[in-house]
């Protein structure tokens, strides 16, 4: 593998927002999910749970509810009263409207998709249809007293059953009358009882009413005769979420203990045709309150304030191992937060509202492979540029050299110059950006420093000439062939000045000459998603991964796939690497080693050594820790392409430096739950 000197870098202190809402459409097999930051992610099941669309935060937006409806389109509202749709082309808010009944706590859309029923703090419960380019709205249903916190249509669509505070409603949609009203049973608090709040429910389609509350029981009840079916204790506090599988046979739900619990509909006897609901599996995956729950055709998933997403499967749906088998844990997103400049040994990080530019520390010792080396110079602090306005910051860069730091919001695009002399640092706001450059998704910074690429949602990639002494200009507009307006959001340049790779989010590869300002040609389409790419410094090789751990090399100059990229499709990948359940996010190269690609996840570093054999399924995809412990004439015999470390975790980011030396940015997870806010105290056994 060789032997880098390794910063070790813990000082970038990233805390992800926590999780509040969710919404999985069975249809096209995504996932949606807003944060208490206003954030929004879209997860694709079918490429490996891959995170392929993001849009940035707002101090303004709090999203209390997310739902799919008219087949791809998503909708959102929250307690600034406002239901929005997200634009998941141009990864923006499309447009708002007012619901007109104060903060909005519950939103769901009927069967057929061309209703939204929403819940506000009024009690009332609007009704909005979906048009074509917008929604409309359409009326209210009778307005009740006390705020609507949960609601689900019948799957005939005719009816919605309502939860608040000590109260269950189910309203007739063509009347708008409640016709049923069942009261929930409160808690006794030594001589008082506290009130009840129905915190979720879901209608099944034989009439029976599923709740979840805040004293902490999961109960059934009959909508027709409004009666109480079935109770079941579930938690000493409360019940927060719940959902149902499509076939209505599973129920997962979610409490503020961290805990998730799923229901079967089970047979009382074997080979009865009766059934009742039983309390199966109990997962404790989360340290604190799950905010949200949903149901897929194999796995039950879950999120909450730890930030954590964590994808359970069913194995009883799950047929062999491989994808869908593994449990997963998504922490962190599937974007870069850290840029670096190589040349001059600085860290860019990213955090919602502003940046800090921090420079590497420095040792003036040696010593042999796993010593701990004493810091002559310590890591120091150097800038920080705050983001005025609400919008959260999207993507940002440094230019290799240090001079230069662009970022965006979702509205506008900032570029600043940096100086550093003599210890001191000084930075100036370029005040004219070109107004074409409303926003970016991507930016990147060319190897001379005096280029900067921005990738905007209308699929194109502008080019900006960088001037001295802080300044720049609007070189060209780099437009697609296939003239898709999916949103750029993955640049790569090469070293020598001439070619720009371009990735959307329709999964499309443009590669661009930057000599002639026109497209040179598209890689050859793949059915998933790419999660990194980069070109070889050296050889002009377009190197590529996807969401399936799939890795590509493209020539650029011949236009087609490398001789060894067919190879590794001959051969085909190990197992091992195949079923590793986190996207390569970062890809790098080392000048002095051609054949070296460095890539990461969030799990491990690895050097792909291109001139070595490819292991077969039946060679261990060893570690180097473990290589280390076998004799020289054993790690021979283990010598494959892939050296693999799991020393450093979580990883954000892994890069080497011109001088040859490798920065490891790391993120534990124990010092993301010290700045997390306590959970809810449980009794432990002995305690």
């Amino acid at each position: 593998m060789g032997e880098f000197q390794v910063h070790r870098v813990r000082f970038f202190a990233y805390v992800p927002a926590g999780i509040r809402c969710v919404a999985h459409s069975p249809r096209s097999a995504r996932l949606a999910l807003a944060r208490t930051d206003g954030a929004l992610e879209v997860y694709n099941f079918a490429a490996n749970y891959f995170q392929e669309k993001g849009i940035p935060g707002h101090e303004t937006r709090s999203t209390e509810a997310l739902c799919w409806a008219a087949g791809d389109r998503l909708f959102g509202a929250g307690l600034g009263g406002d239901i929005s749709e997200y634009d998941l082309e141009k990864l923006r808010v499309k447009y708002s409207l007012d619901g007109f009944g104060g903060p909005i706590w519950s939103m769901a859309a009927d069967p057929s998709g061309t209703q939204l029923a929403v819940g506000c703090e009024d009690g009332s419960v609007k009704l909005f249809q979906v048009l074509p380019d917008k929604i409309q709205f359409e009326r209210s249903l009778d307005r009740q007293k006390g705020r609507v916190m949960s609601l689900s249509w019948h799957p005939s669509g005719t009816r919605i059953a309502v939860g608040s505070i000590d109260l269950l409603r189910v309203f007739d949609v063509k009347s708008g009358h409640a016709i049923q009203r069942i009261l929930v049973d409160r808690r006794l608090q030594g001589l008082y009882s506290r009130e009840c709040v129905v915190w979720s429910v879901a209608f099944l389609s034989d009439g029976t009413i599923v709740s979840s509350d805040s004293v902490g029981k999961v109960q059934f009840w009959d909508a027709e005769k409004g009666t109480l079916l079935e109770t079941h204790p579930v938690s000493s506090s409360a019940v927060l979420c719940l959902a149902v599988s499509e076939e209505e046979d599973s129920i997962v739900v979610g409490t503020s203990e961290g805990a998730v619990y799923q229901f079967q509909l089970l047979p009382v006897k074997w080979g009865s045709a009766e059934s009742k609901w039983v309390r199966t599996k109990p997962f404790q995956h989360h340290t604190h309150d799950v905010r949200a729950v949903a149901h897929s055709a194999t796995a039950l998933i879950s999120g909450g304030l730890d930030a954590q997403l964590v994808i359970r499967p069913l194995m009883e749906k799950v047929h062999g191992k491989g994808y869908d088998a593994a449990l997963r844990k998504f922490t962190f997103p599937h974007r870069r937060l850290v840029s670096c400049a190589k040349k001059a040994g600085l860290l860019l990080f990213q955090f919602p509202q502003h940046l800090e530019l921090w420079r590497l520390g420095a040792t003036n010792s040696a010593g042999k492979d796993g010593d701990i080396l004493p810091v002559s110079r310590a890591p120091e602090h150097l800038l920080q540029l705050k983001s005025k306005g609400p919008e959260h910051i999207c993507c940002s860069c440094i230019s290799l050299c240090g001079s230069w730091i662009a970022y965006s919001t979702a509205s506008r695009l900032h570029l600043h110059r940096v100086h550093l002399e003599n210890g001191s640092v000084s930075v100036k706001r370029v005040s004219k950006v070109p107004k074409l450059l409303c926003s970016a998704h991507q930016l990147l910074c060319s190897a001379d420093s005096t280029r900067l690429f921005v990738a905007s949602d209308q699929g194109a990639v502008h080019v900006l000439k960088l001037l001295e002494p802080g300044g720049c200009g609007h070189l060209q507009t780099l437009r697609p062939n296939s003239g898709s307006a999916e949103a750029v959001y993955l640049l790569a340049a090469s070293a020598d000045g001439d070619w720009l790779a371009a990735a959307g989010g329709d999964w499309e590869i443009n590669i661009y000459s930057l000599r002639h300002f026109k497209p040179h040609c598209t890689v050859p389409a793949y059915n998933c998603a790419v999660t990194a790419l980069a070109i070889h410094p050296v050889t002009n090789n377009l190197v590529i991964t996807h969401s399936d751990q799939q890795v590509f090399e493209f020539s650029i100059p011949d236009r087609e796939y490398t001789t060894w990229s067919r190879k590794v499709q001959q051969h085909g990948l190990h197992k091992g690497w195949l079923e590793r359940d986190m996207p390569i996010t970062h890809i790098t190269f080392n000048p002095k080693q051609p054949a070296h690609i460095l890539l990461h996840d969030t799990h491990m570093f690895c050097i792909l050594d291109k001139s070595l054999p490819l292991p077969d399924d039946a060679t261990p995809l060893m570690n180097q820790t473990s290589l280390k412990q076998l004799s020289e004439k054993a790690r021979r015999g283990h010598a494959h392409a892939f050296k693999i470390c799991k020393k450093y975790q979580p990883l954000l980011f892994v890069d080497l430096l011109e001088e040859g030396s490798l920065v490891v940015v790391e993120r534990p997870l124990m010092d993301i739950k010290t700045q997390l806010p306590p959970p809810v105290q449980q009794k432990k056994f002995g305690t």
